[in-house]
């Protein structure tokens, strides 16, 4: 996996944690949205690239 492309996903999640915690403190139900939506996207991504390894892996 591409350590960049990690480190863009594990980027994503801080950014959602940080916008959720606003929302929360705030109390705007679309900042708390738009972050849960971020870590799910972090995840979707970590997700890829951990299936671009298993396939590199069997492949070498």
């Amino acid at each position: 996996m591409s350590l960049e492309d990690r480190a863009k996903a594990t980027a994503k999640n801080i950014e959602g944690k940080a916008q959720e915690a606003l929302g929360n403190v705030t109390g705007d139900p679309e900042d708390k949205a738009e972050g849960k939506a971020k870590q799910a996207e972090s995840e979707v991504r970590q997700g890829m690239e951990d299936i671009k390894d298993s396939v590199k892996r069997k492949l070498d």
